[in-house]
């Protein structure tokens, strides 16, 4: 199975069982995915915005959280932990109803108890409005029988020796 195949399975397992994310982040479509490295997209609606009609920080703070997921599960690991630190950085709007966020997060550090994800938001003219980290711990998710971290690992090794 590829990254981006499992990447979107973990995410649709988000959608299917958690409370937030169908609520917050239904529209949030996958886009691309390699071994320590997503991207993805939503489109800004109403349920995304404040009280000035403008994207909420709050929004970007769950994506933070959320991005961080989806970049340990293109690891390999289907269960992606538990938060441990979440860290966000506002540099600008980030937009209004309409606007499309394009967002890329890599799993910096992959280790047997923590993870190590960093984030950042763009419009689409590329303008970087946010940018975020997240801590996860790990250790109890490397027990999960839907993990596939040595499949990934074996793709990552073949696409790098093509």
């Amino acid at each position: 199975m590829t990254a981006l195949r499992f990447v979107r399975s973990v995410w649709e397992s988000f959608r299917a069982n958690s409370g937030l994310e169908p609520r917050l982040l239904d529209n949030l479509r996958v886009t691309a995915a390699k071994p320590g490295l997503v991207n993805f997209e939503l489109d800004i609606k109403k349920e995304h915005t404040n009280r000035l009609n403008i994207l909420h920080g709050g929004t970007i703070a769950s994506m933070v959280d959320l991005g961080g997921s989806l970049a340990v599960a293109s690891r390999g690991l289907f269960a992606t932990g538990v938060s441990t630190d979440l860290n966000v950085t506002y540099l600008s709007s980030g937009g209004k109803v309409g606007d499309k966020i394009l967002a890329e997060v890599s799993c910096d550090k992959f280790g047997k108890t923590l993870a190590y994800t960093s984030i950042k938001f763009a419009n689409t003219k590329g303008e970087v409005f946010a940018r975020g980290s997240h801590t996860k711990f790990v250790a109890l998710a490397w027990k999960d029988p839907q993990n596939i971290v040595e499949e990934i690992k074996r793709l990552e090794s073949e696409s790098s020796s093509s």
